[in-house]
């Protein structure tokens, strides 16, 4: 691991985590290439701004459940095979419903050259910390639909409300929310703003 990077659970206290692409549950349907093992890693800058994040959750009685941090650039080739690859039908309900798998980079949902590789972007969610559930956020993690879009239409009052604590929580921590995922969101300051990176995480 390159010196400047760390994982994230070493730095932070009390963070959750599932790292989807080291799993089966994600978009592509198996683990995705450079993911060895289900730990969150990211920048020491990145690991600053989700201390104070998490520190602004739980004082609103929200924990910080993370789902993807850096992301190794062969993880990003391996979506962009994915996606020219014949439809399976596999995860298309529950990821990308009202869209063709050859879309998913036009439409803005995957990046030939992502912020996750640079070590700046994050994705995640609240639990609450009294249950340790999830917020509702009216659409789970990589739904591919506009129904994810900051904003969205079809989504309850509470929802809408939950996404806006999350917003809160991060652009007060240093971040900037991205217009397409209510779940991702890229560090103000990047130490590393045009390098992408492509070591394992293991």
């Amino acid at each position: 691991m390159k010196s400047d990077f760390v994982f994230v659970d070493e730095l932070i206290s009390g963070i959750r985590w599932d790292a989807k692409y080291a799993t089966w549950d994600n978009f592509t349907g198996k683990p995705v290439d450079g993911y060895a093992a289900n730990r969150i890693v990211g920048t020491r800058a990145l690991c600053e701004a989700l201390e104070k994040a998490r520190e602004n959750a739980a004082s609103l009685g929200f924990g910080l459940l993370l789902w993807d941090g850096y992301r190794p650039q062969c993880a990003v080739d391996c979506f962009l095979r994915w996606s020219k690859q014949p439809e399976d039908g596999r995860t298309k309900q529950k990821h990308y419903p009202n869209i063709d798998r050859s879309e998913i980079i036009e439409k803005g949902y995957v990046a030939a050259k992502s912020g996750h590789s640079r070590g700046g972007a994050i994705d995640l969610t609240l639990y609450h910390l009294a249950s340790g559930t999830l917020v509702p956020m009216g659409g789970d993690f990589d739904l591919m639909d506009s129904v994810s879009h900051h904003g969205a239409h079809g989504i309850s009052q509470a929802e809408a409300r939950n996404r806006q604590y999350l917003c809160s929580i991060m652009e007060a921590s240093g971040f900037i929310s991205y217009a397409c995922e209510w779940w991702h969101y890229t560090l103000k300051h990047e130490p590393y703003p045009n390098t992408y990176f492509d070591f394992l995480i293991a």
